[in-house]
């Protein structure tokens, strides 16, 4: 028994190494059993004819075990020379069925969400979301609440390096409205692999940087790319040994009906085992 467990953990330490920087993709790692990852994601963007907006999502990721990982998020919005209102929050979990590391390696994502209409974080893109649903006054948009069910298949894969990774979206307001449809499809490498015995802050193998696409796909009434909005652009980290990971990208709107631009940078850290160090 104590073996199968030795055998998780260095299981997960492998996970944990392999860290990509992507904002709205998943891929099949999890968070180490019994750590705590605190991240913050900030995106920012603009509206024709309105005014810049940020949205800033704080994260709480626990692996609750080897398979598991739960996360709660709560959201903040603002515009500059409006207030910043709270954005609501998300609870999120992720179940990984096959526990070795395959060709493809699937994961069940489930979320609830409780937010309102002012959020703007834009962890994903579903139906026919779109520029204009970014726009508007803050109190305008505290009046709207949404209480919604989100699932995610996510599949991804380890190959020389590289990490791929692929996300269907299925998102449900629990009002009687229609199955909204997004994806997600992001890839990563650290810009080298080779390892070394001492530690070094400006080194390449510290860095990681990838390409992330991410859209709508209509809903169950509406079907198809008509109306939808859809980014891509790079992405990157920088993983600080011992400290913090820092990461940014670009989002390019595709279309007339996405924003031009979508920026974001995040910073996480990861306190570690919670558990263990009560005990």
């Amino acid at each position: 028994m104590k073996g199968l467990v030795y055998l998780l953990f260095a299981f997960a330490s492998l996970c944990r190494a392999q860290e990509t920087p992507y904002f709205v993709t998943y891929s099949h790692h999890l968070e180490e059993p019994e750590s705590l990852e605190i991240e913050t994601k900030l995106a920012t963007g603009r509206p024709a004819a309105e005014n810049w907006f940020f949205g800033n999502s704080v994260e709480f990721e626990y692996g609750v075990t080897a398979w598991w990982t739960s996360e709660i998020y709560v959201d903040f919005t603002g515009t500059p020379g409006d207030s910043t209102v709270p954005g609501g929050f998300r609870f999120e979990n992720r179940l990984r069925p096959l526990m070795r590391e395959h060709w493809i390696n699937p994961v069940v994502y489930a979320e609830y969400e409780d937010i309102n209409g002012a959020n703007k974080s834009v962890l994903e893109v579903v139906g026919h979301d779109g520029a204009a649903d970014l726009g508007g006054t803050l109190a305008e948009g505290r009046r709207e609440r949404k209480h919604e069910a989100e699932l995610k298949l996510i599949l991804s894969s380890d190959a020389k390096g590289w990490n791929f990774s692929e996300n269907l979206v299925f998102e449900k307001n629990l009002m009687n409205s229609p199955w909204e449809f997004g994806y997600a499809f992001a890839a990563s490498r650290p810009l080298r692999f080779a390892g070394s015995a001492h530690r070094c802050m400006f080194c390449l193998r510290t860095l990681n940087t990838g390409l992330e696409i991410y859209g709508g796909l209509g809903d169950t009434n509406h079907p198809g790319l008509h109306n939808t909005s859809h980014y891509a652009g790079p992405v990157g980290g920088w993983q600080i040994p011992g400290g913090p990971r820092l990461s940014a990208g670009i989002g390019f709107g595709l279309n007339d009906y996405s924003l031009p631009r979508i920026f974001r940078v995040g910073l996480a850290y990861e306190i570690g085992q919670v558990r263990r160090g009560s005990r």
